[in-house]
């Protein structure tokens, strides 16, 4: 053998972990279909997350994926959605599904003549780009090239929106993910306990998460959060403020890594908070326990088993189809009747101000539990709720991934299969 094959390319016990070629179809032709309600001629798909989403894999380059109806589309005479790679293009064929992708895969031309090239296929209206994700420089030199085609328009949204919407298939994915997480949880139960370092339990978690086949990337959609797969944060650790939009930052290892476990031991009696991140085929799932070793304190106990009342009240509230917004407007005046109100998602001035947010290829996907999502979330949508409360001392809370199916919210991580507290002999 002279190069590569793709048969090298596999799962565990060689399985293939590509994405369907039906789902790739059926997500191509729902975006086709909302570029044309939004009367846009089509889409340019560059960020790779969404290379992943729409064409199965993220190599270099641009998925041009045409409006219903619209120019280059087979509507109207055209080829319909084409790939443009720079490289990999023998594993960009393999991963859209070889001889049965529902997409061409063709090499990328000069950018000095991308816009000619698209007119040739029928392309008459400059497809939208990705400016909400993008970077600005990246998007700035492909909105010149294809100016000749006119104004290239934003389709950031437009995708956000469609993904929103979990398949079966990808709901199968996280359900997967999910009892790996299981196994997450079950680890830092065996190693931790007092003295035990917040990145000697990170790592005993992420030791299951990485054979089951963890990428190595907790993706973001927010510029420039990054986070960790796994957060432990011990006693006064829990307390500390980061550059993460969340309830609980951590000190993490050192100053560019500001965020999450650090070198901190565990002591008799402090709550250590356990928020747990995995990926399965590149959908999340997200969770928190709580640990401690000895016995948590009535105090502590109390916390806890407020955050838990305040999640009830969200998932109540979701449940029914209302909008995030109220969800949050609720959930937010449980707490503060409970007397959290400096301490709800962090201490003053650094709370967060949200109780939940959607989550599937990336952890900060919308709608988010907060003030101004004034819609449901989508029947379809997974949430992360998460309330949790933050002092000095500590930080206390729960946390669950959820899904809104025909017959309400269900939880998709562990719910009751593993309990809010767990404690170390001590």
């Amino acid at each position: 053998m002279t190069s590569w094959d793709t048969s090298d390319i596999v799962g565990p016990d060689g399985e293939d972990w590509r994405v369907p070629v039906t789902e790739l179809a059926a997500r191509q032709t729902r975006l086709a279909d909302m570029l044309a309600e939004a009367q846009v001629p089509g889409a340019l798909i560059q960020h790779p997350v969404d290379l992943y989403y729409y064409g199965g894999g993220r190599q270099d380059g641009s998925l041009f994926i045409p409006a219903k109806g619209a120019g280059g589309s087979v509507e109207a005479g055209g080829n319909g959605p084409v790939a443009f790679v720079r490289r990999s293009f023998k594993r960009a064929v393999w991963e859209a599904g070889g001889d049965d992708a529902p997409h061409l895969v063709e090499a990328f031309p000069r950018l000095s003549t991308f816009a000619e090239t698209l007119r040739g296929m029928g392309v008459n209206g400059a497809p939208a780009l990705q400016f909400g994700e993008a970077p600005g420089s990246f998007t700035a030199r492909f909105a010149s090239a294809l100016s000749s085609l006119g104004e290239c328009s934003d389709a950031t949204s437009i995708i956000h929106r469609q993904r929103e919407v979990k398949s079966d298939w990808e709901i199968e994915q996280m359900d997967i993910g999910a009892s790996v997480q299981i196994r997450m949880f079950e680890a830092v139960q065996a190693v931790g306990g007092e003295g035990m370092s917040e990145l000697d339990m990170v790592a005993a978690a992420e030791a299951v998460s990485r054979s089951e086949g963890f990428g190595g990337n907790v993706q973001m959609r927010r510029y420039p959060l990054q986070c960790d797969r796994g957060v432990i944060v011990a006693g006064r650790a829990g307390g500390i403020p980061s550059f993460f939009d969340s309830a609980v930052g951590g000190t993490g290892p050192h100053p560019l890594s500001g965020m999450g476990s650090g070198f901190n031991r565990v002591k008799k009696g402090d709550p250590v908070l356990v928020d747990l991140v995995h990926a399965h085929r590149g959908y999340m799932v997200d969770a928190t326990r709580m640990f401690v070793s000895g016995q948590l304190d009535e105090v502590w106990q109390q916390r806890l088993d407020d955050m838990i009342a305040v999640k009830e009240e969200v998932v109540d509230v979701l449940d029914q189809g209302l909008p995030c917004s109220q969800a949050w407007e609720q959930g937010h005046a449980l707490a503060v009747e409970l007397g959290y109100d400096d301490h709800l998602m962090g201490t003053k001035p650094d709370q967060s101000r949200f109780l939940g947010h959607s989550i599937g290829l990336q952890l900060d996907e919308s709608p988010v539990v907060a003030a101004g999502f004034d819609r449901p979330l989508p029947v379809g949508g997974t949430m992360a709720i998460e309330p949790k409360v933050v002092y000095a001392e500590g930080s206390v809370g729960s946390e669950d991934t959820w899904i809104r199916d025909e017959e309400g919210m269900r939880p998709i991580t562990a719910d009751g299969a593993l309990p809010w507290l767990m404690e170390w002999e001590s």
